[in-house]
């Protein structure tokens, strides 16, 4: 009994140095790769002590108990109890279940080849053999797996690198480093619009040095959320500074088109309102201008689209909800599931199959979003461009869907009309809906060269 408890004492320290070190799991294939040898050290430590095969079920239980136990202070969907809803079922395959496999597995599995088999009948041992050997074999096919590194393919005489600029991810594209450079900041918290802009408007990179920024807490910036999620709309206006700054020194120009989609586009314009000296244009895509305002009608919308449909079960959860705004991530799920559906729009793209996503960011795509979603949304909705941006002194493009959806197109009509710009223009696709550049990528391309050439 002493040596089980000295087991699962080192499996419990562990568990609290890893919630400590990574409380929303390993995020980065470095953690991720550092979680499995380590677990499984761990694992084999401990079932040298314990000396019987009860560490391989105790020890994988005492690191999990004690690493919910270190994290208890941290907030998210990706650490609060697990809901049973269809984003609830996915972040808790994505989150903890993707734990489990970088720690919990190579952590059993390292105690059945660390403990002393005792004597048994020759099918015992052979079964035990192969049952470890099956363990270890999955968990190297995960490390195998996990260690795949993130890449973009090279441009001939152009540039293409994954950057990193202090904790933010970009992925920086074009056929040539002379080209003017664009900054693109993507719509959700969280967001990591990567794998979109390199399936689908690609174009861009004959016109522009493309920077596409993944913002703090998804894709390659997963690591920027933190423990205590310090995340705001004046951390991320920062964070757009920083590498805004980043690119100016990097590619010799004194000023740069700043873009935003949807969420994004809050920031985005913020940013160009606050520091013009720094940007030559902004663009607005999917623009979003009063959030709390936009809630409001989505949830009228949908509501009666649900009543309409009889979709009762969405029905009764908006009612029992009542108006936005709501506090946590998880309250906007029937947004997130049903706001295309209601409005007649295509789904969002999710465009993950491209190589400059490694394993951890595809598992990760939705958790960190919501994660973020969690820490950053109810402060955006303090902001509002009525108020907060009543004028650019730089050029102001505006490519928009005809079809928008009314919570985002009343709001910008009427910022639109009111807003004060040297040159504002309003591009509108008929056919689109939210996202232009997704669903009419060539035409976005056509766009964007034709309102910023020169």
């Amino acid at each position: 009994m002493t040596s089980l408890i000295g087991a699962l004492l080192l499996a419990a320290a562990w568990g609290v140095t890893a919630g400590l070190w990574t409380p929303r799991g390993p995020l980065t294939t470095s953690e991720a790769l550092a979680s499995i040898v380590i677990s499984a050290g761990v694992g084999v430590l401990a079932g040298r002590t314990a000396r019987s095969r009860w560490a391989i079920l105790t020890t994988p239980i005492g690191y999990a108990l004690a690493f919910e136990l270190t994290r208890l202070s941290v907030s998210g969907p990706s650490v609060d109890l697990p809901r049973a809803t269809p984003l609830g079922i996915l972040v808790l395959l994505t989150g903890r279940g993707l734990h489990g496999l970088l720690a919990l597995l190579p952590m059993a599995a390292g105690a059945a080849y660390g403990h002393r088999r005792p004597a048994g009948t020759r099918f015992r041992r052979i079964a035990g053999r192969i049952t470890a050997g099956l363990a270890a074999a999955v968990t190297l096919v995960v490390a195998v797996a996990v260690a795949v590194p993130a890449r973009t393919p090279a441009i001939p005489g152009g540039v293409a690198e994954l950057a990193r600029v202090g904790d933010l991810g970009v992925m920086i594209r074009g056929r040539s480093p002379e080209l003017p450079v664009l900054l693109y900041v993507p719509g959700p918290p969280g967001g990591s619009e990567t794998g979109t802009m390199r399936e689908r408007v690609s174009g861009l990179e004959e016109h522009f040095v493309v920077a596409t920024l993944d913002r703090r807490g998804g894709g390659a910036s997963a690591r920027g959320l933190g423990r205590d999620a310090p995340v705001t709309v004046d951390t991320e206006v920062a964070d757009i500074l920083a590498v805004t700054d980043h690119l100016r020194r990097r590619f010799g120009q004194d000023r740069i088109v700043l873009a935003g989609h949807s969420g994004g586009s809050i920031p985005a314009v913020l940013t160009a309102y606050r520091h013009p000296e720094r940007f030559r244009a902004y663009v607005g895509t999917g623009q979003a201008v009063d959030l709390r305002a936009s809630d409001q009608i989505f949830y009228t919308d949908i509501l009666a689209w649900a009543r309409a449909e009889g979709r009762d079960g969405v029905v009764s959860q908006l009612e029992r909800q009542g108006p936005p705004p709501w506090p946590r991530a998880y309250d906007y799920e029937t947004f997130q599931l049903y706001g295309t559906q209601a409005y007649g729009l295509p789904e969002p793209p999710i465009d993950l199959a491209v190589s400059e996503y490694d394993l951890m960011r595809k598992a990760h795509f939705m958790t960190t979003m919501l994660d973020t979603w969690d820490a950053l949304y109810p402060r955006m909705q303090d902001v509002d461009l009525h108020r907060d941006v009543p004028a650019l002194s730089i050029p102001a493009y505006f490519v928009q869907g005809g079809r928008e959806m009314r919570g985002l197109a009343v709001e910008f009509t009427s910022w639109y009309a009111a807003l004060r710009s040297p040159d504002k223009r309003l591009v509108t696709f008929p056919e689109a809906g939210h996202r232009p550049m997704a669903e009419d990528p060539d035409r976005f391309v056509a766009t964007l060269a034709e309102l910023l050439r020169g």
